[in-house]
């Protein structure tokens, strides 16, 4: 048997900003377009007036749409940004770059615990950092590898380090060998708004990311929380024939 049906309990202008944009993403309504008039959404979505208005805000505030005088309201001319599912990005001019926020020695949650396979009282350090895209943040990571290891190293400095982790992980015979993704969505804490910027709500999509090295041995877990509403993860994977 199958469930009772749930109705969509948000106010009716999230609804409208929702299947906005959700067209927008398909491309109905194509990057650089103009969108109908508030008349025809009003007749096309049965709303009142100020609803449609409400929701065009939503996706105004968002960045999805911009307006022009006189003209009307159109899709703004840029793709979402997709964010390659790598370990590590290169900084490049007008491109990616990292901003250190912290390194700390810490007591990690139950989830990294087990993604690291501590023992109990076992601690991890901990290196959180804010990515950017052209100067626009992009990205929170907050990545955790056992003291047993980073104790002594790079790893523990409050720096930032050339290459990235992986260089120096390699160099303690602990090369970076398979990484495993766990993909989920949630609303942002307070500190993710305004570190990422974030408009009203608008959900993160959340990596729980475990880097293994040689013979199966996690090495590093990383949290990493980007905004839902501009972003796309891109995945290849050959598959076999």
């Amino acid at each position: 048997m199958g469930g009772a049906e749930v109705a969509d309990g948000r106010p009716r202008h999230e609804q409208i900003a929702a299947d906005i944009r959700a067209r927008i993403m398909s491309g109905e309504f194509p990057s650089g377009s103009q969108l109908p008039s508030i008349p025809s959404l009003v007749t096309r979505y049965a709303a009142a007036t100020a609803t449609v208005q409400r929701a065009l805000g939503a996706l105004k505030a968002e960045g999805s749409i911009y307006s022009e005088v006189g003209r009307g309201v159109y899709v703004r001319r840029r793709q979402p940004h997709v964010v390659e599912a790598s370990a590590y990005l290169a900084p490049m001019p007008n491109g990616y770059s990292y901003r250190l926020l912290d390194v700390s020695e810490v007591v990690p949650p139950p989830e990294v615990i087990d993604g690291l396979s501590l023992g109990e009282g076992e601690k991890a350090v901990l290196r959180q950092r804010l990515l950017l895209h052209g100067g626009e943040p992009v990205e929170l990571s907050r990545s955790y590898y056992p003291s047993s290891i980073a104790a002594g190293t790079e790893l523990a400095e409050r720096k930032k380090i050339n290459g990235g982790t992986g260089r120096i992980l390699a160099e303690l015979g602990l090369p970076q060998r398979n990484m495993v993704d766990r993909v989920s969505t949630r609303m942002p804490t307070s500190d993710e708004v305004e570190m990422l910027n974030l408009p009203p709500y608008v959900p993160v999509l959340r990596q729980l990311r475990v880097i293994h090295t040689d013979g199966g041995r996690p090495v590093e877990v990383s949290v990493l929380v980007k905004g839902g509403h501009l972003h796309e993860l891109r995945y290849e994977q050959q598959l076999s024939e």
